[in-house]
């Protein structure tokens, strides 16, 4: 799967607009992930290998969307 780059510009059709809030209610709950990563700076104090590191971004991902 690629990335969709929403609709730019004012004044945009109906299905553009659509498109785009669809593509914002995708985004959201990985957006607040890596707020809340950041917010707790656990990336930034973490000592372990890349692997274990993603294991814990989707564990927290997780959580958000459980708590959401």
């Amino acid at each position: 799967m690629y990335a969709k780059i929403p609709y730019k510009g004012k004044n945009k059709p109906d299905s553009q607009k659509q498109a785009n809030k669809a593509h914002a209610k995708l985004r959201a709950p990985g957006e607040r992930a890596n707020a809340q990563l950041k917010t707790w700076k656990i990336l930034t104090k973490l000592r372990c290998c890349p692997w274990r590191a993603g294991q814990l971004a989707k564990a927290i991902h997780v959580l958000q969307l459980r708590e959401a």
